[in-house]
């Protein structure tokens, strides 16, 4: 099995700052795509940003120059350091990763149990 610890959620006054961490650990052979979904209350889940194994990366247009999504391979963790923030930033974050177990050929995707941010104005 595979758990996410997700950390680093809070809040913070418009225009601040936060930084979210996502650990990985357990049954890994390696693991592909990071990302970081975000829901807010009565809207749908979306995808915030997503960096891949070599390092490129992928945003929503609202969060492009405010958000950057950077990954320690070697300790299986994943970021969303969250500059500039806005108060329609407020909404549960996800951690999100796809994992390739040992001795097999599949990919299995996973879940944080998500951490709030809330953003005031």
């Amino acid at each position: 099995q595979v758990q996410l610890v997700e950390s680093g959620g809070g809040l913070v006054q418009a225009g601040g700052s936060l930084r979210l961490s996502c650990a990985v650990s357990g049954n890994i052979f390696s693991i592909n795509v990071m990302a970081w979904h975000r829901q807010a209350p009565g809207k749908q889940r979306e995808l915030v940003a997503a960096i891949a194994s070599g390092g490129s990366t992928n945003y929503a247009d609202s969060v492009k120059g405010r958000f950057t999504i950077s990954r320690d391979n070697a300790k299986n963790t994943v970021y969303l350091q969250m500059n500039s923030l806005k108060p329609e930033d407020t909404a549960v974050y996800y951690c999100n990763t796809i994992v390739k177990p040992p001795s097999t050929l599949r990919f299995d995707n996973y879940w944080g149990q998500g951490t709030q941010v809330t953003v005031s104005s």
